[in-house]
């Protein structure tokens, strides 16, 4: 049985001077169209059986994407690298600002309290990043303090995290926003390859927007606050990179189509796997908690063998990983922002008791696993 913790029972690493940053709103928003893996086989006239069996056989039904024009023939149009850079800004600014207005809302609060935003983005490079984009077109504060992370990949929703919790710490009373808005389908080459056919078939398009605010008077919980919180505290970070996986995951320039083409080692579920019991005891290291302690676990979606890797090598349960294997067969690897459309599913399911542990861990290029620890 999973072990809960009253305030009193924090764990001593968790102890130190001032409020701890909390998560008190969560939301998430997709582009407007979403296809069946048969849909895109058919859609790109796909008729080699081992691409189409690994779409068919990837555990995911369907994915929001923003597939190319169609050409004057009816079939869809290869865009240019350019095309592909202008379909990141526009689709990340337009679901990024419905994911924040939404979250905003579910909290009470106004978007002019927002004091930092922290947008999180692998799918394409913009100077000024999305953080200015978002600032303007959600009219925040011009004196809002902003970062972006950018080219980090699946695991730097928790790194943008860090950060925005660090923030929330030093300025108690202050919303922060994390925005992680990815449009996979911004990156996407089809050149018949297998290589490029493991990406295709996995990722999709999706924002997710996350605030966190340190509470060290408590209003938070007080209904004369107006401020509507439901989410944990969080109590630490623990980070782990592979170097000697460092080419495992990430983008080359391919001369032939003349744009970027992400590769993927067929190895990353295993390298993965290998390593997440060495992140996630460092992260309990000193608090006295064991992983049977922890009683929800939100892991990124990076596919089918991922999340069976990590499932093994922590011994976690298939209850364990629902929301996280849910994800991807609804919406595919949403890069960055996976693991806030699982937390946002823990949720809405209402299971989630005063003083629960959780877990949040996140995996990608570096190759880099990224750990949280939280307090319900």
């Amino acid at each position: 049985m999973a072990l809960t913790l009253s305030e009193k029972d924090v764990p001593p690493l968790a102890e130190q001077d001032g409020a701890l940053p909390r998560i008190i709103g969560i939301a998430t928003a997709n582009p407007p169209d979403s296809y069946a893996q048969s849909d895109i086989l058919d859609i790109f006239g796909i008729t080699d059986q081992r691409i189409r069996s690994l779409f068919m056989n990837s555990a995911i039904d369907r994915r929001f994407l923003i597939l190319p024009p169609e050409g004057p023939d009816g079939g869809r149009r290869m865009e240019t690298q350019g095309e592909l850079l202008r379909k990141h800004r526009a689709s990340g600014v337009e679901t990024g600002a419905r994911a924040v207005r939404e979250c905003v809302a579910r909290t009470g609060l106004d978007l002019s309290e927002i004091g930092y935003i922290c947008c999180v983005t692998t799918t394409g490079l913009l100077t000024p990043g999305l953080s200015a984009h978002l600032i303007k077109e959600l009219g925040l504060d011009v004196r809002t303090s902003r970062l972006d992370v950018v080219g980090m990949g699946c695991n730097a929703g928790l790194n943008g995290l860090t950060a925005v919790a660090g923030w929330a710490a030093a300025n108690p009373g202050r919303p922060a926003l994390m925005v992680c808005v990815e449009t996979c389908s911004a990156a996407y080459v089809f050149d018949g390859t297998m290589r490029t056919a493991v990406v295709n078939s996995l990722f999709g398009d999706g924002a997710a927007a996350v605030i966190l605010m340190a509470d060290p008077d408590g209003l938070l919980d007080r209904p004369e606050s107006g401020v509507r919180a439901e989410g944990p505290t969080v109590l630490k970070f623990s980070s782990r990179i592979i170097p000697e996986a460092v080419d495992a995951m990430r983008y080359d320039w391919d001369d032939d189509q003349g744009k970027f083409s992400f590769f993927l080692d067929r190895d990353v579920p295993y390298v993965v796997g290998a390593h997440a019991e060495l992140v996630v005891d460092r992260l309990l290291e000193d608090t006295g908690l064991r992983r049977s302690d922890i009683a929800h676990w939100i892991v990124h979606s990076g596919g089918k063998k991922v999340i069976d890797s990590v499932q093994i090598n922590l011994g976690l349960t298939r209850h364990d990983v629902r929301h996280t294997t849910g994800v991807l067969r609804d919406y595919g690897n949403l890069s960055s922002g996976s693991f806030l459309f699982s937390y946002e599913r823990l949720m809405a399911e209402g299971q989630v008791r005063p003083g629960d542990l959780g877990v949040f861990m996140t995996m990608g290029p570096g190759s880099t696993i990224e750990t949280a620890l939280v307090r319900y």
